[in-house]
């Protein structure tokens, strides 16, 4: 193995710290600012569109979150990645809300919306059905992402109303998937019969045996006669 001369060496270790720690200042600043704007729009409710649409520099910082997004590759361990995925779908979904607010649902935005290739992560253009398939689920294997990620719209698991951040990921995870499983979006129960989100239909592979995963997480354990609820895709906007 060839080595490099002293001096090189020494040029070629502060250009690894220099663009190390501007990677790291570059994402402190978009996820401060997307952090910021889902604290000031974000309520157990819904999401402020209305408000968010009608100013014009948190339109604009949103856009700039976005745009830091399509250009920035995440560094760290498997829980920063994952973080910086889960905020990357939420924030292109947010922007995709907010570009053509008003609307009824996000479906309305445009034909096969989910499977056109309209958004940019980390310098690859994609759609979010790839996102969410092809990176998300396949490289992570985490279910409980299905309980972070929000599609807009009424029967999607609530917005978490900060970025998701590598060091307390595995609690907010958790958080979400325990709220959403004991609330009746998640899981409704009459007599004997238990009607789940269809989320756990679609993703069944996700979850292995599905009554066994909701139990690990359900203060009252569901057994019964299973049969899924109609997804309400109307835009998840607070009144």
């Amino acid at each position: 193995m060839k080595l490099l001369p002293p001096k090189l060496l020494k040029r070629s270790m502060l250009i690894a710290l220099f663009t190390a720690v501007s990677s790291t200042l570059a994402m402190a600043d978009w996820y401060s600012d997307y952090d910021g704007l889902l604290r000031k729009y974000v309520t157990p409710q819904g999401v402020k569109y209305k408000e968010w649409k009608a100013n014009a520099a948190d339109v604009q910082k949103l856009h700039g979150v976005t745009d830091a997004i399509a250009k920035y590759a995440p560094a760290g361990d498997y829980n920063a990645k994952l973080a910086f995925h889960l905020n990357a779908y939420n924030a292109w979904i947010l922007r995709a809300v907010i570009d053509n607010y008003p609307m009824k649902s996000i479906k309305d935005v445009k034909t096969f919306f989910f499977k056109r290739y309209d958004i940019k992560v980390s310098g690859r253009e994609m759609s979010f059905s790839h996102l969410e398939n092809d990176i998300i689920r396949k490289k992570f294997k985490e279910p409980r992402i299905h309980f972070a990620l929000n599609c807009a719209s009424e029967s999607c698991p609530p917005l978490l109303n900060k970025a998701f951040h590598g060091n307390t990921l595995g609690r907010s995870l958790d958080k979400l998937t325990k709220d959403f499983i004991n609330s009746p979006r998640g899981v409704k129960v009459s007599g004997d019969k238990v009607m789940l989100s269809s989320i756990f239909d679609w993703y069944k592979e996700d979850f292995g045996d599905v009554d066994d995963y909701i139990n690990k997480y359900r203060r009252e354990k569901i057994s019964g006669k299973i049969s899924y609820q109609d997804y309400d895709w109307s835009l998840n906007e607070a009144r």
